[in-house]
């Protein structure tokens, strides 16, 4: 993890006041979502009442009313991903099946990839230790891969999810054979509020990222234009085990 070359205490320092800060920064997302959510609901009763009116004058406020609807959505979007970024540093760790969580979020993904035309190829390692795991956060990463993966292919492609065990350490790998990505968007994609598309919020990767770390875990991505992407997630097995290839 960034930071281990940091005195313990000064590290325990910093963690704590990133606590902190997360919470504060939640306690404010939720404030906020409060009183658009009674926006949202406003707007729905207005644009049910214009709907019903046919005068050139109404069909101009029914435009302006769809607008603002989109924009409450919109932002109830990124609020909800600031809201997954800012639990994402506090997981609550179990020893688990790494394999069985990646086949429960399958289940779960299935449908989404068959309306997308994205043909899903699993090849999951037998006898991998368990992992200690926040077995919800950590679906939330394989989405956010998932998701990743599926607007890098607009016509749909092949995704491959593979685990193992490597030099002792428990991998993941999510392979996609999209459109790729330069070194310069590479060297961005793990910012917070950056993002290659408008309507993007920019939390979905950095939420990847920062749910990994907070697992004990590293997050690698190898991608080149026109050659696919894949993300490798290395993670320490629960119980230590001795250092073999």
């Amino acid at each position: 993890m960034a930071g281990d070359s940091l005195p313990k205490d000064e590290r325990e320092r910093l963690l704590a006041q990133f606590a902190e800060i997360a919470a504060l920064a939640g306690g404010l997302a939720h404030e906020i979502k409060n009183p658009l959510s009674t926006i949202s609901l406003n707007l729905e009763l207005l644009i049910e009442d214009v709907s019903e009116g046919d005068s050139a004058r109404d069909r101009r406020i029914l435009k302006k009313l769809l607008s603002l609807q989109q924009e409450c959505r919109r932002m109830g979007g990124i609020l909800e991903d600031f809201l997954k970024f800012a639990r994402a540093g506090q997981p609550d760790l179990t020893p688990c099946d790494l394999n069985q969580v990646v086949r429960e979020f399958l289940e779960f993904y299935q449908p989404e990839a068959n309306a997308n035309g994205i043909e899903i190829s699993p090849h999951l390692g037998a006898d991998l230790p368990e992992v200690n795991l926040d077995a919800g956060l950590f679906r939330q990463v394989l989405l956010n891969l998932a998701i990743n993966a599926q607007q890098a292919m607009p016509r749909g492609g092949l995704v491959e999810i593979q685990t193992r065990v490597r030099e002792g350490r428990v991998e993941l790998e999510m392979i996609d054979n999209g459109c790729g990505m330069d070194e310069k968007t590479l060297s961005r994609i793990f910012e917070v509020f950056w993002s290659t598309k408008s309507s993007g919020s920019g939390l979905g990767l950095p939420t990847v990222k920062r749910i990994v770390e907070a697992h004990e875990g590293r997050v690698l991505v190898d991608s080149a234009p026109g050659r696919g992407t894949q993300f490798t997630i290395s993670l320490p097995p629960a119980v230590k085990m001795p250092n073999v290839l």
